[in-house]
């Protein structure tokens, strides 16, 4: 091995290990995900429950969700341009009403940014 290799070979696992513990996870997400099933759907073309199917959410416009009935506020915010970015989603899943004070999702949030982040990853799977 050259001189460069065992540094070259110690500083990338170094570099490995200092990675975050919070790295997204899609899997930890679909499990995360459990506590919204009573709500939602999430199969391509699948129905609404109580809440929208949420196929393809990440990076589509709020309240458009064909056959959902959404609260006033909500399409007063998505007559404004709301977008499920990826931050929108974090704000929102974290406390519901933060973002749409007045929306119908009788839901408290999910207060673990880990657990947010996975969701939202396994969310982005969807499409």
């Amino acid at each position: 091995m050259s001189r460069l290799g065992v540094p070259m070979l110690a500083a990338a696992a170094l570099l490995w290990q200092a990675l975050p513990a919070s790295a997204e996870d899609a899997a930890a997400g679909q499990r995360v995900f459990a506590q919204c099933r009573a709500c939602h759907t999430v199969d391509k073309g699948g129905r609404n429950g109580v809440g929208p199917n949420l196929w393809g959410i990440v990076g589509s416009p709020a309240g458009k969700r064909e056959g959902f009935r959404y609260s006033a506020n909500m399409q007063e915010l998505a007559q404004g341009g709301l977008v499920w970015t990826r931050e929108n989603l974090d704000k929102y899943l974290e406390n519901p009403k933060s973002l749409v004070p007045r929306g119908s999702m009788a839901f408290a949030g999910i207060r673990n940014p880990e657990q947010r982040a996975n969701l939202i990853a396994y969310l982005e799977t969807l499409k």
